[in-house]
Parts: structure tokens; sequence; C-alpha cells
């Protein structure tokens, strides 16, 4: 089992960045395939990115391609989301998810762990 604790969510101005960090507790971090999601209020959660185990393979939603990045560290048990050129559209709880495969999924219902969550507000 691995408990998740994401950080760095907050207020941006349109254009601005933000990286976000989720920690995991546990010593096989290293066994399992992460994601990132968000939900908008009024709206169903939705895949952002995600990354292998090895962090070798990275997927991305179409409509964050070229500006967010996901990484890992598996030394630190973490994951991260650096967003980059943000807009309003990317207002949303942005939580990190966990599965125990080599592989990601962009499915939610694959994720079997999942963090509370951390508040992004993009102004315009």
């Amino acid at each position: 089992q691995v408990q998740l604790v994401e950080s760095g969510g907050g207020l941006v101005q349109a254009g601005g960045s933000l990286r976000l960090s989720c920690a995991a507790s546990g010593r096989t971090f290293n066994s399992y395939a992460m994601g990132w999601f968000r939900q908008a209020p009024g709206k169903e959660r939705e895949f952002v990115a995600a990354i292998s185990r090895s962090g070798v393979n990275t997927a991305y939603a179409d409509s964050v391609k070229g500006r967010f990045a996901i990484s890992r560290d598996n030394a630190k048990n973490s994951v991260y989301l650096q967003m980059n050129t943000l807009k309003p559209e990317d207002t949303a709880v942005y939580a990190c998810a966990a599965r125990q495969r080599a592989y990601y999924s962009t499915a939610t219902t694959d994720y079997a762990y999942w963090g509370q969550g951390t508040q992004v507000t993009v102004s315009s």
C-alpha cells in the first residue's frame, strides 16, 4: 500500500508556472506507475499526465502537451508535474495516483491509490 500527499498548488496568473509535487510513503515506490489527474468544478476527473515506474515512458493529455512535464525521483519517493504557460482552463484540483504496474494508464479506474489533491487556480 502507498499513501500520497500533493503539494505546490496555488494561485497564479495566466502564462505563469507551478510545480506540483507528490510524496509517497513506503519502500516500494519504484514498483508503481504514477499519474496526475485533475477535476474542475462541475466536471469529471480527467487525465493529465502519467509516467511508468522506471520513468522512461510518459503520456500527456492533448490539452497539456507541450506545456506540462511529468517526472519522478524514485530515490525521493516523489513524482512531479511542472506546469508552464498556465491557462485559466487549467484551474482544477490536481491529484496524483498510483498503480502497482510497470506501465501507466490514462483511466482513473486503473489507479488504486489517490492523494487528497491540491488546488491550482489560474487567473486571467
